[in-house]
């Protein structure tokens, strides 16, 4: 059992895994999940909700949102979040050691890449299929699925089977931003391989665009509903990591096929 005079590395590192991985509206001390971890690492569950809107009140985007969170975030707070959020690999990779640390086991969580993209480490460099690499895809996925609170950004639909963490520039363009959720969407998977494909595009004023291709698609109802229904309209923008510009910029200019 921890002691309650001062947070551990290690349970922030948990706290702010946390507060990637989960809607703003969450958390609080009745949600399971925080239940379950504050059990895990020795804290009331009070104490870790509390600890979480210590985070918030860190975040650009929830502030700029109004919702200011607590204001009793302590200078080990600030530095865990400078930290981790200028080095996203850094974080899975923390998120990983701590697992281990608590439980003695990593995560059995499936991998969203194809397999020959698990082969490369996050560094750009090959490497065997280990616990931090699945960790860190669980890590990207979660983020960004409920900074968008679960729902495509561009069609609204909320079924996670069907919702895919999007990377804005590919995988294998930027090793370093591999796990930043600014570098993520949620997107549906037929909307995910558009946007792979470089069918569509994302616009500076966040709307979507559709290549040549798409809009002179003909009369098929199906591209219609699915694509040209939605050309031009201001994608649902998250409640955390708003897309990076610079991110849809690379994509617009180097996958696109206008």
């Amino acid at each position: 059992m921890a002691k309650n005079d001062g947070w551990s590395r290690e349970q922030l590192i948990v706290a702010l895994k946390l507060y990637c991985e989960m809607p703003f509206g969450k958390m609080h001390s009745r949600n399971p999940d925080i239940i379950r971890f504050a059990k895990l690492i020795g804290r009331s569950p009070s104490a870790l909700a509390m600890k979480l809107t210590n985070l918030a009140s860190l975040d650009p985007q929830i502030r700029s949102s109004g919702r200011k969170g607590l204001s009793g975030a302590s200078q080990a707070d600030r530095d865990i979040w400078e930290e981790m959020t200028s080095d996203w690999d850094l974080l899975a990779n923390e998120i990983a050691r701590v697992e281990l640390y608590y439980t003695g086991v990593g995560l059995p969580v499936e991998l969203e890449v194809d397999s020959e993209e698990i082969l490369v480490s996050y560094a750009g460099k090959t490497r065997s299929v280990t616990v931090e690499a699945r960790i860190g895809q669980s890590f990207f996925r979660q983020s960004v699925l409920s900074a968008y609170e679960f729902k495509c950004c561009i069609s609204g639909i909320a079924i996670p089977e069907l919702l895919v963490a999007s990377h804005i520039v590919p995988w294998r363009a930027d090793p370093s931003n591999r796990l930043n959720p600014r570098n993520g969407l949620c997107l549906s998977a037929i909307h995910d391989r558009a946007f792979d494909l470089g069918l569509i595009a994302i616009s500076d004023d966040l709307s979507l665009l559709l290549s040549a291709r798409l809009r002179h698609s003909g009369t098929n109802s199906y591209i219609g509903h699915t694509f040209r229904s939605y050309e031009g309209k201001t994608i649902t923008m998250p409640e955390k990591f708003p897309p990076n510009s610079g991110f849809l910029k690379f994509h617009r200019e180097n996958v696109f096929c206008k």
